[in-house]
């Protein structure tokens, strides 16, 4: 086992700071020190030193370890590829020891992702849509419960690494396309609702699906991340399938999602664009349900192309052409931003391993994860 040397100081400053609603000015003059000793250290110029660690630490109400960390230490280790495969570089694994050394399961197709049965937190009594129930845990734990609603597999993982930087935190994925998800937080049955939606007149990303979807309540859109939309394609491209109107080619078929998709959106933008009607690609009214499905259509050969992101091509050895980069957002109501449970949650976002693990088996680009990028997102009467 071998590490590297000399792991960088990583701080969260900025991300604290506007949270807070403080400018740079705010916080050094509670501080005591200097704007530009604020600049210096949110881009990484500036190493404090202890003495203004801990006056920023008091200013923001927090711990010095919640404002500074140092980058881990990469840990080394021999494995060996289970029987069946070998290993590619860059490939995510599931690694366990077993009897004298370390076996490596590679995560790709449908073994990076999991079924099971969920634990159920209470019992129905009685028929109805609002009833009694008896409980199967305590209140004060199933008080800890966010319930977010979006369609990136990577929910299931960003579930799985919150709980596991926070033990009092509890993460529900409900699955959902990007505009029922919003439907579900306009009801009122969800913490947050995943968004990946383009303007196409604007290129803005999410703002304005995310206020007409609720008008009237302030909200926030937190970044978990940027990734790669386009077209999902079998190894090596057979078809040379590179733009819309290339689908509509004699003997190309395809499989699309469910209306509000964020990537049925993209592609009717796409068709339309380029002046191609939607009954002319062979397989548009054909409606998968999630990312996995479309690509399991087009990996056994039921389908020439579809719409997904880069990183489902890559989890199931599949070719992919780029079509736009797109934000993923987390909308969340104001009123929900302060709670303990999702406070726990955009800290686990600021964590360097959940950040590595979205970045690596989600195909994330986690620069600006946990950020706050704009506020007052539904506040359109």
């Amino acid at each position: 086992m071998s590490t590297s040397s000399s792991p960088p100081l990583q701080n969260r400053l900025r991300q604290l700071r506007s949270r807070l609603g403080l400018s740079q000015q705010d916080l050094a003059r509670a501080a005591g020190i200097t704007r530009q000793t604020v600049g210096g250290i949110e881009t990484g110029l500036y190493a404090p030193s202890a003495h203004v660690a801990l006056r920023m630490a008091q200013a923001l109400s927090c711990r010095v370890e919640d404002i500074f960390w140092l980058e881990e230490l990469k840990t080394t280790l021999q494995a060996v590829c289970r029987n069946d495969a070998v290993f590619k570089a860059g490939q995510p694994l599931l690694l366990a020891a077993v009897g004298q050394r370390w076996v490596a399961h590679p995560l790709e197709g449908e073994a990076a992702f999991r079924s099971e049965m969920i634990p159920a937190d209470a019992i129905a009594l009685k028929d109805g849509s609002e009833i009694e129930v008896e409980l199967l845990d305590t209140p004060e734990r199933l008080a800890g419960t966010l319930v977010l609603a979006g369609c990136s597999p990577a929910f299931s993982l960003l579930s799985r690494l919150s709980e596991r930087w926070s033990a009092e935190l509890r993460v529900h994925w409900l699955f959902a396309n990007s505009t029922r998800a919003l439907a579900h937080l306009a009801n009122g049955e969800v913490h947050a609702a995943g968004v990946h939606l383009i303007d196409p007149a604007s290129g803005e990303c999410n703002q304005g699906f995310v206020r007409r979807a609720l008008p009237g309540l302030d909200s926030v859109l937190v970044t978990l991340g940027w990734w790669q939309e386009g077209l999902l394609v079998a190894p090596g491209n057979p078809r040379n399938l590179k733009k819309g109107a290339d689908l509509a080619q004699p003997g190309v078929c395809i499989v699309n999602r469910e209306a509000g998709a964020g990537c049925r959106h993209l592609l009717e933008g796409v068709l339309q664009q380029e002046g191609v009607p939607f009954q002319a690609v062979q397989g548009f009214s054909k409606q998968l349900g999630d990312h996995q499905a479309v690509a399991r259509a087009v990996a056994a050969g039921r389908s020439d192309g579809a719409v997904s992101t880069e990183a489902i091509a890559k989890i199931y050895s599949l070719d992919f052409v780029p079509w736009r980069r797109v934000r993923f957002d987390l909308a969340i109501p104001r009123a929900y931003l302060t709670s303990p449970p999702m406070q726990r949650l955009i800290d686990a976002l600021q964590n360097s391993q959940v950040r590595r693990q979205l970045q690596q088996l989600a195909g994330y680009d986690t620069r600006q994860t946990g950020e706050i990028v704009t506020e007052g997102a539904g506040s359109e009467p």
